[in-house]
């Protein structure tokens, strides 16, 4: 019998110490290793940038929570990113991204990755025929965020790794927004999931971090071999803070996307409310995909304003409770204007963001105590 979800999260990697017996995994606050001889090494480890106990028991417990074999945690959400892409593509290579991805995503392909002679092609990852027609002889990986950021937007990952297996590419999927509490990727025929846990995974704004998860065995090699050589990794005090916040994700997440709801029935008939962007929604053109590979809808809302940008950017300002804030996932309710904030990078680009836009992470705090700030707010 397989454990459940929320047993993993709590016990997955995280066995007690054998030498003392704590319960918790230990902060293995140490660059080097004593071995037993040249060569020799003690459980398997020798420099802290190539294992550290401690984050060798988040990465286990990582790829238990995807259903994955190998899991790599990394010191950003965008050093993973990275990771993977390096590891499946070369110059001359061709990939397919949202055509409304996270700006940080778009600007490592389009300022970075393409100086050395990455090609790529935006496509909504809503449409499976449009992100089949991008792909062209060279392409190599298909990049899918769903939902996306901060759009909303939801892809069929199930029929998308259909598409990516008949072109014989790689679909790798950032999982952030759902958490794996949510969806799966990995069960739908992804090949690999990639997070920032610094948002849900961690859920308390107090760390920043990334994760690759994959049960293939050359990539998951490759991808090992990038942490080591490139170095971007989470010190061990950061794996232990992003370990202890997967212990609550399951009960995080229940709560996070109960309050989204609440949020959203007091939005979506408001008259300073031009649209709710929000998968839950039965008018939402991606409900039916999501309703059927999430587990519940998630805990971020996004909303045009009836009244344009300023007035946007006026609510972003006049909130209480919900923070001021880029990033998103944590227990406390965030508010930003992503054209001016998380995604600026994108403006004057085909993935340039509505300037009405407001997104907001749904905190876990009392939801009528949310819906009253956000309709004062609104005014």
């Amino acid at each position: 019998m397989s454990d459940g979800f929320a047993t993993r999260a709590i016990h997955a990697g995280q066995e007690a110490d054998p030498t003392t017996g704590s319960v918790i995994v230990p902060i293995h606050a140490t660059s080097t290793y004593a071995q037993d001889g040249v060569g020799g090494m003690r459980g398997g480890y020798e420099y802290s940038r190539t294992g550290n106990p401690t984050r060798t028991a988040l990465e286990e417990c990582l790829a238990a929570l995807e259903g994955g074999r190998h899991g790599r945690a990394f010191a950003s959400g965008m050093a993973a990113t990275d990771a993977v892409l390096r590891a499946t593509l070369r110059p001359g290579d061709h990939l397919v991204i949202p055509d409304d991805a996270y700006g940080g995503t778009f600007r490592l392909v389009d300022k970075v990755l393409s100086g050395w002679g990455i090609e790529y092609t935006p496509a909504p990852v809503s449409d499976v025929d449009a992100v089949r027609a991008a792909i062209r002889p060279n392409t190599k990986v298909i990049w899918v965020e769903t939902p996306t950021n901060p759009l909303l937007n939801v892809g069929d990952i199930a029929a998308l790794a259909q598409v990516s297996r008949d072109a014989g590419t790689k679909l790798v999927v950032d999982n952030t927004f759902a958490s794996p509490y949510l969806q799966q990727p990995l069960e739908l025929g992804a090949n690999v999931v990639v997070h920032s846990t610094t948002k849900y995974l961690g859920g308390h704004s107090d760390v920043v971090g990334g994760a690759v998860v994959t049960s293939d065995d050359e990539l998951a090699e490759q991808v090992a071999f990038l942490q080591n050589g490139a170095g971007a990794v989470p010190g061990p005090f950061d794996a232990f803070l992003t370990l202890r916040g997967v212990k609550t994700l399951a009960v995080r997440m229940e709560r996070h996307s109960a309050n989204a709801e609440r949020i959203v029935a007091a939005l979506v008939d408001h008259p300073k409310v031009a649209k709710v962007l929000y998968p839950g929604l039965p008018e939402h053109p991606g409900h039916e995909v999501a309703a059927k590979q999430m587990r519940h809808f998630g805990g971020m809302v996004s909303f045009l304003h009836a009244d344009g940008e300023e007035a946007a950017l006026e609510v972003c300002s006049r909130t209480r409770l919900f923070t001021l804030a880029e990033s998103l996932g944590g227990v406390e309710s965030l508010i930003e204007h992503p054209g001016r904030m998380t995604h600026a990078s994108t403006e004057g680009s085909m993935l340039q963001v509505p300037s009405d836009l407001v997104r907001l992470s749904v905190g876990i705090e009392e939801a009528d105590d949310l819906v009253e700030d956000l309709l004062t707010a609104l005014g």
